[in-house]
């Protein structure tokens, strides 16, 4: 933590004098503690978090690198004291996360300061969170680890008259069992021509023999996230199911080898998606190809059509194409991976080939 911190106020040194963290993830990602509320202040001599009763005593316990204040009384004058001792004048503030009415109530208790509002911190911040230390990709692993497990225990069990709620609520509870202390997001679990619905929501349909099961699901492990999409055929798959499903996992395939420090995430999202339209199924593609993962289920960078942003070593991203025929199915294979200077490594240890129950 101490190093993050330190990174940031380099970052932004030239353009103010202090950093206000509102938001709960970069709070988070600064002190290491989980909370609902509090403020993190950012000066290059020292840091502090200001946390109200709830929480002060925890934060006392667990966070190293910020004097912990509880917040008492008037929240601006015990932000007046701190930028005094410090001597700020000009305070940066989270443009990404920050909204325009706690924007305009900071400046109108504190008019005496200037306020940088522009993307510098945001974009400090994001620098620093995409590019993942090997703590964290630790947290990431062990996260895919319990997703991985969780299906791996569902797949002995999966079978014709389930129901897509009881295949989510199978994943989620092995999961929170099993060590996870959050999922990623509500899982997705969908059967039959609900497959061709990307982000579907599971309900009492009752899977069927021959039907595609499409589960995209993943875990949280001290606030870091996994994510991974398997599509799976209980009983014996039809010529055409078999042929897509071979299109999507080509796709995916020639996406992982592109995968490199440098590639923008227009060109890697094409290397699937080139793919996948000469089969002549490019308008059944119709999202992204991937997006970054961390503190966040969707972080930068992302991996999609219209984004010109260089991926970098230690970038952790997914790579999930997908091919969805309208009220037929659908298919979609989800790994996701570690950004190496020559190419990556596959977080997803899981195989993408077929799996046929």
């Amino acid at each position: 933590m101490k190093e993050r911190i330190e990174k940031l106020i380099h970052a932004i040194q030239n353009q103010a004098d202090c950093a206000l963290i509102t938001d709960d993830i970069n709070r988070r990602y600064l002190t290491g503690m989980k909370s609902s509320a509090g403020y993190v202040l950012v000066f290059p001599e020292q840091s502090y978090l200001l946390i109200d009763f709830r929480y002060i005593e925890k934060a006392r316990q667990t966070v190293k690198h910020c004097e912990v204040i509880e917040q008492k009384g008037n929240l601006f004058d015990q932000f007046r004291v701190l930028f005094e001792k410090h001597g700020a004048k000009t305070i940066a503030l989270e443009a990404r996360s920050l909204t325009l009415q706690r924007c305009d109530h900071i400046r109108k208790h504190m008019k005496q300061y200037d306020f940088l509002t522009d993307d510098t911190l945001s974009q400090a911040l994001y620098d620093l969170r995409t590019v993942k230390t090997s703590d964290e990709l630790k947290k990431i692993e062990a996260a895919q680890q319990i997703a991985e497990a969780a299906l791996d225990h569902l797949l002995q069990t999966l079978h014709a008259g389930m129901t897509e709620i009881d295949v989510a609520l199978s994943l989620d509870f092995y999961m929170r069992s099993h060590g996870a202390e959050d999922l990623s997001f509500e899982t997705i679990a969908l059967t039959g021509a609900h497959t061709s619905m990307p982000h579907g929501v599971p309900d009492s349909r009752e899977i069927q023999k021959g039907d595609f099961v499409l589960m995209d699901f993943g875990a949280v492990v001290d606030g870091y996230h996994s994510d991974m999409t398997r599509t799976v055929c209980i009983g014996e798959p039809t010529t055409e199911m078999k042929k897509i499903y071979e299109i999507v996992r080509t796709a995916q395939d020639t996406a992982r080898a592109a995968a490199k420090s440098g590639i923008s995430g227009r060109d890697l999202d094409a290397a699937a998606r080139n793919v996948i339209s000469d089969a002549g199924y490019g308008d059944y593609f119709g999202h992204s190809l991937g997006h970054g993962v961390g503190l966040e289920i969707h972080e930068f960078p992302i991996a999609s059509p219209n984004r010109e942003q260089i991926l970098k070593e230690n970038n952790v991203v997914t790579i999930e194409p997908g091919i969805y025929l309208p009220e037929k199915f659908g298919v979609r294979i989800e790994d996701f991976v570690y950004i190496t200077k020559d190419g990556c490594e596959n977080l997803t240890n899981i195989p993408n080939t077929l799996i046929c129950l």
